[in-house]
Parts: C-alpha cells; sequence; structure tokens
C-alpha cells in the first residue's frame, strides 16, 4: 500500500475522538461510587489519571470528601476508582464545581499531601505530550519518580547563605562570554548554542554559568549524557560553589537516595540541579538556566513514550519559564543550526586564535605527502603513520586509540571469497569473542563452530570489523614495553595517569588522562562515515571531537591522527576543529533534501493492519507527505512483518501534525482496535 504526496487516502474517515480541553473536566469515573447530588457541593479535584489509554487523555473530576480536604492539594499523588479498578493519578487542582452533568465519585485517598506535582511542571509535561504525540500519563511517568515515604518524611537543611557571583575563569576564553555570564547575574534569559572550546574546562564553565545564575536568586538544571560526565559536573559544582549547593540525579543512586535528592530540589532546599536524561523534568524552584552538554549524544532521547529529547524538552522549557539556556558540547548538531537560524539562540564560540592555541595538531590519512611516504596509508587499518605519531607520543605521555566497536571481531568473512559469514539459523552476521573462540551469532547467539561457506566451501574465516579487545591485543604485540589498558561499555575507566600507556577506548568510554592525552589514533573511519544514517558525518564528527578534546594542545606536543580520507568534509572539519560550518553545510544540505529538522517528520511502526488504520484515521496538514508503509525486517506476531511510514510536514505545521497522529490513537484506542502502534516524534534515525 502507497501513500500519496498529499497524506491522503481513498474512503472516508472514521468519526474523529479529540481531547476535551482541561478546563472542562471529565465526568465520573467509569465503575467508580457515585455521590448523592447534595454531596456534590463538596469541593471538586481535577484529576490526572495514570492511564495511557489515547482516547482517556483528559483529566477527570472527582469530590474531595471531607476527611481529605487538608491533605487534597494540587499536586499530590491520590487514588481514584476508574473502570472499577483503583488507579493512581496527580491531583491537578480544586474547584468549587465542576462542568460534568453527571455525578461524580469520591477520591479514594490521598497518598501523600506532598505536591510532586508543581503547576510548572505540569504545563511542561501537557506540552510534551502533545508536542511527541503521546498522552500526558506517559510524560508524567518519566517526570515524577516513584515515592519513598521514609525519603519523604524527612527534611534536609537547605543552604542558608546567599551565594556570590562565581568569577568568569575561563569563559574569558570567549569573546560574548563575559557578557553571556552577565546577562546570567543581571536577572536575563540568553540563549546560547555553544561551541567549546578543546580542553578540559567544559565543566568547570557550566559551573560557572549555574552558579552566576543561581547567584542571581533563579535556579539552574544542567542534564549531561552519561555518569562520567555527571561525575565531572558535580566535582566542578563542588569546587566552584562549594557544598550543599547542588544536587546530582542519577538512576545508579537507588530509589531513596534518588527522590530524597528530587525533593530536595522540588522543596527549594538547592538551586541547581544536575543529572542524567531523567532530570530534564526535574522541579526546580524559579528556574532560570538549562543546560545540555553534548546535544548529539543518542543517550540524550528518552527510550520511552513519547520518547522525547532531553534538547527539544529544555529548549521549551527555558521559552516557558523564560529561562536562559546553554546547549552545545565541543561539535554542533544540525538541530542546533537550525535554532540559530531561526534566532532562539545566538552562537557562543572561541575565536580562531583561541582553537588554534588550545587544540592539538590533527592529521588525516592517505593524503599525497602520506601516500607518497606509505603506498597503502589509504587502506591499511594501523598505517605508518599513526604507528609513528603512537611511537612518538609514548615518550611523553599516555596515548588514546579510538576505536568504534567493543568486543574483537565484530564481524568476519570467507577466509577464500570474501562473503561476510552469517548464521545459518537466523543470517545475523557473525562474531569472534576471541582468539581461540568459537564463531557465534551476534543476532541470537548461537554457536558455528562448523560453519562452511555456502558459496565456496572454505571454513576458513578473515576479520572484516575489528572490536576494541583485538586491537588492543595488535598494540599491546606492536608496543611490547607499554602496558594496554581497554576501555569500553561494560568495563570504563575513569580516568588515567601520565605515565605512558596505551589505552584503547570505544566512543564515550574514553578515559581522562592527567594532562591530557600525549596523542591519539581514530581507527576505523569509514565504519563511521559509512553508516547508513542521516546522522552517520555529524555523529562520526561529534565522537571524534570529544576524543580529541582530551589531547593536549599542540602547542604542548598534541598530536592527533584520524585514519580517513584526509579530504571528505566530516574529516576537514576535524583537522581545522571547525565544526560550525560543517553543521551548516550539513543543514543546507538537510533543507534542500526536506529532511529534519529542516522539517518535522513523524514515524509510525507497527503491524500492517494497524499502521494503515492509523493512516486512515489521521486527518494530517497540508502539504503532508506519506512515505511508506515499508516492511521493517522485525517480526510482528501473528500478522508478520512490522512495517514503518513517515509522515513529512513543513516545520510550521508541525503542530498540526502531532495533534493529527494524536488523535488518530485516540479513535484506535476508542475502538479497541488490534495492534499496537508506535507513534514517534522526530526521530534521529530515519532508517
Amino acid at each position: 500500500m502507497q501513500g500519496n504526496s498529499q497524506g491522503t487516502r481513498a474512503g472516508t474517515p472514521p468519526a474523529r475522538v479529540r481531547r476535551p480541553a482541561a478546563k472542562s473536566g471529565a465526568g465520573k469515573s467509569k465503575g467508580g461510587k457515585a455521590a448523592p447530588v447534595a454531596a456534590q457541593q463538596l469541593p471538586v479535584a481535577r484529576v490526572a489519571v495514570d492511564m495511557s489509554l489515547a482516547h482517556l487523555d483528559r483529566p477527570f473530576d472527582y469530590l474531595v470528601p471531607e476527611r481529605m480536604d487538608t491533605a487534597a492539594v494540587p499536586g499530590c499523588r491520590v487514588r481514584v476508582r476508574f473502570a472499577g479498578q483503583l488507579v493512581d493519578g496527580y491531583l491537578l487542582s480544586r474547584h468549587e464545581t465542576s462542568d460534568h452533568a453527571g455525578r461524580l465519585a469520591y477520591l479514594e485517598r490521598v497518598v501523600s499531601p506532598e505536591p510532586v506535582l508543581t503547576p510548572e511542571v505540569a504545563g511542561l509535561a501537557r506540552a510534551i505530550a502533545d508536542r511527541y504525540a503521546g498522552t500526558l500519563a506517559d510524560v508524567l511517568r518519566l517526570a515524577i519518580p516513584p515515592r519513598h515515604a521514609a525519603a519523604e518524611s524527612a527534611r534536609t537543611i537547605p543552604a542558608g547563605q546567599d551565594l556570590a557571583v562565581p568569577s568568569p575563569g575561563t569563559w574569558a576564553r570567549y569573546p560574548a562570554g563575559e557578557a553571556f555570564l552577565a546577562a546570567l547575574a543581571g536577572g536575563r534569559a540568553p540563549r546560547a548554542a555553544w561551541s567549546a572550546l578543546p580542553g578540559p574546562y567544559w565543566a568547570e564553565e557550566i559551573a560557572r554559568a549555574a552558579g552566576t545564575a543561581a547567584s542571581a536568586g533563579r535556579g539552574a538544571l544542567i542534564v549531561v549524557p552519561d555518569t562520567r560526565d555527571l561525575d565531572q559536573v558535580d566535582k566542578a559544582l563542588v569546587g566552584v560553589l562549594g557544598p550543599g549547593r547542588h544536587v546530582c540525579l542519577s538512576a545508579g543512586l537507588g530509589p531513596a537516595e534518588r527522590y530524597r535528592r528530587w525533593l530536595a530540589a522540588l522543596r527549594g532546599d538547592v538551586p541547581i540541579v544536575a543529572g542524567l536524561r531523567a532530570a530534564m523534568f526535574a522541579p526546580v524552584r524559579d528556574l532560570g538556566l538549562v543546560v545540555v552538554w553534548d546535544d548529539g549524544d543518542d543517550l540524550h532521547e528518552e527510550l520511552h513514550a513519547p520518547y522525547p529529547h532531553t534538547r527539544e524538552v529544555l529548549a521549551l522549557r527555558a521559552h516557558r519559564c523564560k529561562a536562559a539556556a546553554l546547549i552545545g558540547g565541543f561539535t554542533r548538531t544540525a538541530e542546533m543550526t537550525q535554532l540559530v537560524a531561526s534566532g532562539w539562540a545566538r552562537p557562543l564560540a572561541g575565536d580562531r586564535s583561541a582553537v588554534r592555541r588550545l587544540a592539538p595538531l590533527i592529521r588525516g590519512t592517505g593524503d599525497d605527502a602520506e601516500l607518497a611516504r606509505d603506498a597503502v596509508a589509504g587502506a591499511a587499518r594501523l598505517p605508518s603513520l599513526a604507528l609513528r605519531t603512537a611511537r612518538e607520543a609514548l615518550g611523553r605521555g599516555p596515548v588514546l586509540v579510538q576505536v568504534p566497536r567493543r568486543g574483537y571481531l565484530a564481524a568476519v568473512a570467507c577466509g577464500r571469497c570474501r562473503e561476510q559469514a552469517r548464521c545459518a539459523a537466523c543470517g545475523g552476521p557473525l562474531a569472534m569473542p576471541g582468539a581461540q573462540a568459537q564463531p557465534y551469532c551476534a543476532w541470537c547467539g548461537v554457536q558455528a563452530a562448523a560453519w562452511r561457506c555456502p558459496h565456496c566451501g572454505s571454513a576458513g574465516l578473515r576479520s572484516i570489523v575489528t572490536g576494541a579487545a583485538r586491537t588492543a591485543e595488535e598494540l599491546g604485540r606492536a608496543f611490547p614495553s607499554v602496558p594496554v589498558r581497554t576501555s569500553r561499555g561494560d568495563a570504563v575507566i575513569a580516568s588515567v595517569s601520565a605515565q605512558p600507556a596505551v589505552v584503547v577506548a570505544t566512543p564515550g568510554a574514553e578515559p581522562v588522562a592527567d594532562g591530557g592525552y600525549a596523542g591519539a589514533l581514530l581507527l576505523d573511519g569509514r565504519i563511521l562515515l559509512g553508516r547508513a544514517s542521516l546522522r552517520a558525518a555529524g555523529e562520526a564528527l561529534r565522537r571524534w571531537l570529544n576524543a580529541a578534546a582530551l589531547v593536549r594542545p599542540g602547542s604542548e606536543g598534541g598530536k592527533v591522527v584520524v585514519v580517513a580520507d584526509a579530504s571528505l568534509a566530516p574529516v576537514q572539519a576535524l583537522i581545522r576543529w571547525d565544526p560550525v560550518v560543517h553543521a551548516e553545510r550539513e543543514y543546507a544540505e538537510r533543507e534542500q533534501l526536506r529532511f529534519p529538522p529542516a522539517v518535522r517528520m513523524a514515524a509510525a511502526l507497527g503491524p500492517p493492519a494497524a499502521v494503515n488504520e492509523l493512516i486512515d484515521a489521521a486527518e494530517l496538514p497540508p502539504g503532508a507527505d506519506v512515505l511508506g508503509p515499508v516492511e521493517t525486517g522485525d517480526a510482528g506476531g501473528s500478522e508478520g512483518a512490522e512495517v514503518r511510514v513517515f509522515f513529512r510536514v513543513p516545520r510550521a505545521a508541525g503542530a498540526g501534525l502531532a495533534r493529527a497522529l494524536q488523535e488518530a490513537q485516540g479513535v484506535r484506542s476508542a475502538r479497541k482496535a488490534a495492534g499496537s502502534v508506535r507513534v514517534q516524534m522526530d526521530p534521529l534515525d530515519l532508517i
């Protein structure tokens, strides 16, 4: 079944199911005990019920019994009877009367009088649900952690004395850095697309910006991709502001401690909150600054419905709260370039003299001079330039080696005909976990000890993609007198000393070296640039810049070799340390091709019949394109393979697209239609 360019389908659309406005309320809870007419003079509580059904995405009205009158405050957790079951909910507001003409049920219980849902977060959650074609209940599950009674009964002591304005510190390296801090100190709301200068000072710069906002009586919210980044920000905040001024939120704290710290922010005991992705909804009092570090990292994309992105949530939150925003990293994403082009944000970057002074010396392989010296430099995985650079750098300190894949041999091929070796059971790629280990399927895990090539019959295997473990083994033989350490997803090293060593790391797991690395090798550039993804070039540049930023400046002998064709645009952007021009070029290309972020897109994934029903039910805005459906290759249960369809509209029509898909999901939900359809607005990848 093919969609047309206008986004319409043959046949008459089904009846619509629209969400009533919140002010109108909703009727009694089905199956709940109705109150007599005389009792309806009691106060009315408008409740957001924890139900993810799209056609029930609206508040419901309940009566507040006299015994709960004091405890039933806006924002508290309650229990109500809905469709014959006791369910959780949040009391959004209280009213003297209800617009519902029928009888109302009573609140069953006030779980806790703590107002955990602030009006600001409630409004933000509703806006995020509408932007991402989701439900309020799904967003509130992301925004509010589970209750822990013991933590709730405890009370922390807020920091009493006022916070002095921190000094600009290394912000003086940026032409507009001190002006940005002055605007924060004055209570204004500057919005910056930050291109951080290379070096280890980014965490301290975030801490100084947050402290400046806090000194003006405003709160600050900082979100970083992973725990290693959070540890650096935590240390920087303590170093700049002293203890007791902030809390850090992460899942590794455990439910009780995390909830205790979350309550400290809710109660205004601390002005600054730093955390991972889930902290983007933290209830910071009088929010004056939001910070997103490394916004291009895919860890910022929420994995649960409605799949919001940290950058988009905090940009919207800054707009709603009239707060300042500092979003960026060592690179510049196409999404931030779009915000700069629209006038929402202003660039904040160092000048070229500062970049030349602070960046390491970077070279690519395969240029004319290197090919004249080493004829196979363009094809070798470890060309002589990389080995010479590593050997020279090891005389001055540690050397970082970035490898895109973990494991030993991430993919293998037939040793005779070079066809990729695949599993006989599922067709997945074969891999090897060690030098003497048997090959196994990377998809289903089945051992393939007796594998033979179906094309030529050979049993020999050769490497296609070499992982971090095999790379460490090879470098250990190349530099036998130097220790080799490996940092990867399941065994990340936080830091290394300044002693000579080879540190092999996967992207995002690079340890920080005392005094910086003397050199770095960025291997397998073809693998990063050859990914079948719209974001391949930008993501490769982001990973390279993050690793190169850990290397000493070129004036101190820091050198980086990227094993990729030096003539490619991302490699040139790395060599010049100019991610802004690369992002602007990438954004211009996406505008021509009508790809995000120049347009808004949505993906719908599910069984074929369910996806087709969603397309039929959606009243798409004018000018919408329907691309697909196409099979994804994933199993879809009894209905066979799943299919995916993309919807594309101009940016100005993005809200209309989200509303159309939201209402179409409501139609299917009301009908109790078979098959679940996952709708995702602004997906990071389009494959």
